[in-house]
């Protein structure tokens, strides 16, 4: 069997056996059409260690884009790169357990990268982006308990629009569907769960979405609109951003700089770092420790302010 059939199988096994999402798989499949346009191998036993060397050569010398004007932009970054290998290892990896002689994933090292920075804003920003919707009509609403949502439970954007409308506000808590479709409990705080109640009290659709487009008619234009109503991710960050604006936030805001929000603020408080990556649903214990760079200089200062302060005051 060739390299492309291969291929196919391998994408068809991570949808359905591996669970991972469909744009995941799209993913994928960029990344090993690529591979293989640059490799020019039929068959998977073709690819050799030299080829996979020539490869992340010709990789790392690739633009990332060209902007509007045409003028070239950076090459690919060391991140986006790994992107590119981590598909091929999971490639290999595959082919071997299909009991196919390939090159061993174990032999493509990752590109090592710089530790990666947060974006974070200040408690003060946070409080008062929000704040920032402060209306009663039902567009005012709506975003004000989107932000408080996003906070209370540090869900991704995708898993805040995938939400329905018939949550059960009788409790704290509630199931999302995130990555690799695992389901994980987020919590809800009271000032989120009134801003929900607040919000739906108001709406008269039907629609099945939690979040929905409004439009400059607000409710009254609501039953005129053909289809679903659901919120996009894009529309979220849109949203974030004017409220962000409106806070005199200087900083790009964005739904994920508040799931880090969300993550900071429980380690500052005291949460241990496996509470944290179960409610943010990381796989990788190594994802959510990205977040321990923030409380690091917490604990610099609590070293500074009492180590050796019993042997000062003597």
């Amino acid at each position: 069997m060739e390299i492309l059939d291969w291929k196919r199988r391998f994408l068809e096994y991570t949808e359905i056996e591996k669970g991972r999402s469909i744009h995941t798989v799209m993913n994928y499949d960029r990344y090993l059409t690529r591979f293989i346009s640059f490799a020019k191998v039929k068959h998977p036993e073709d690819i050799t260690y030299d080829i996979v060397r020539e490869y992340r050569l010709w990789l790392n010398r690739q633009l990332a884009s060209e902007s509007k004007r045409g003028v070239p932009s950076a090459t690919l970054k060391r991140r986006t790169q790994n992107y590119y290998l981590i598909a091929l290892r999971a490639f290999l990896k595959y082919l071997a357990r299909e009991g196919i002689s390939v090159l061993s994933p174990e032999k493509i090292e990752l590109a090592k990268t710089p530790d990666r920075e947060l974006d974070l804003i200040s408690t003060d920003d946070l409080g008062r982006l929000l704040a920032s919707p402060s209306g009663s009509d039902l567009a005012s609403l709506r975003d004000k308990a989107i932000l408080e949502l996003l906070f209370s439970t540090g869900m991704r954007v995708s898993e805040l629009c995938s939400l329905s409308r018939d949550l059960d506000l009788s409790r704290d808590e509630f199931s999302v569907r995130g990555k690799g479709e695992k389901v994980r409990v987020v919590f809800l705080s009271d000032t989120a769960k009134d801003s929900i109640k607040d919000y739906l009290n108001k709406r008269t659709d039907v629609d099945d979405a939690l979040f929905i487009h409004i439009g400059r008619g607000g409710e009254k234009g609501l039953s005129k609109k053909e289809g679903s109503l659901r919120l996009t991710s894009r529309s979220v960050e849109r949203l974030v951003k004017h409220y962000a604006t409106k806070a005199g936030i200087s900083k790009k805001v964005t739904p994920h700089v508040i799931r880090h929000s969300f993550a900071t603020d429980l380690l500052q408080n005291g949460a241990d770092i496996r509470s944290v990556q179960a409610l943010l649903g990381h796989a990788n214990i190594a994802t959510t420790q990205i977040y321990t760079h923030v409380t690091d200089n917490q604990l610099r200062e609590v070293h500074k302010m009492f180590h050796g302060k019993q042997k000062k005051d003597k």
